[in-house]
């Protein structure tokens, strides 16, 4: 992995597209928060390696020079990058171009910029993939909070293989380990976003 300088002010950006949309998962002193899109890239569910300490789907992205996405870009400092890549752990991180952007503060952003994506050559577990209901529930605040209902609405519709794994109910006893807090009227709309994906 191959870093260009951070600014002078030792800053870094990095684009989050799942739970890194909900600051509320959070764990380091970010310096700025801007709504944003990406272009190039599509949204993907891959299936579990054959790791330790992976238990469920994972969020990943693939180029694709058709797609956009909608997601957050995060400035923080460049010491926190070892913390993010621990967080990230499975994953590349990529530098990304500027100009891949659409920022919708209006915000530029001078430093360097990153993605991650699942490593592609990690083994694939010979036991279920699902996709994990708390950790989802995170995801999808983020995007509500940031997008508003529509952009919850993008999210699943511009995400790849919901239709490949089964959902693991875990909102009352959570498995993922940032887990968030729902009001009501976000869980029942993310349910009912949800239930044509998984007729149960």
């Amino acid at each position: 992995m191959t870093d260009r300088m951070a600014g002078e002010e030792g800053l870094i950006a990095y684009f989050g597209y799942g739970s890194l949309v909900n600051a509320a998962t959070h764990r380091t002193d970010i310096v700025a928060m801007h709504p944003a899109r990406l272009k190039g890239w599509r949204r993907v569910w891959r299936h579990r390696p054959d790791l330790p300490d992976f238990e469920a789907a994972l969020l990943s992205v693939r180029r694709d020079e058709n797609a956009m996405i909608d997601g957050l870009l995060v400035v923080d400092h460049a010491r926190n990058l070892p913390a993010l890549d621990e967080r990230e752990k499975g994953y590349h991180r990529h530098l990304v171009s500027y100009e891949d952007f659409e920022i919708l503060s209006g915000a530029t952003i001078d430093y360097p910029i990153y993605v991650y994506e699942v490593m592609t050559d990690l083994p694939r577990s010979p036991l279920e993939s699902a996709i994990t209901q708390s950790y989802l529930d995170a995801v999808m605040q983020g995007f509500f909070t940031i997008h508003g209902e529509e952009g919850v609405r993008r999210f699943v519709e511009t995400t790849d293989g919901f239709d490949e794994m089964p959902l693991h109910l875990d909102r009352a006893a959570p498995r993922y380990p940032r887990s968030v807090t729902l009001s009501d009227h976000e869980a029942l709309f993310f349910d009912t976003m949800l239930s044509p994906l998984w007729k149960r």
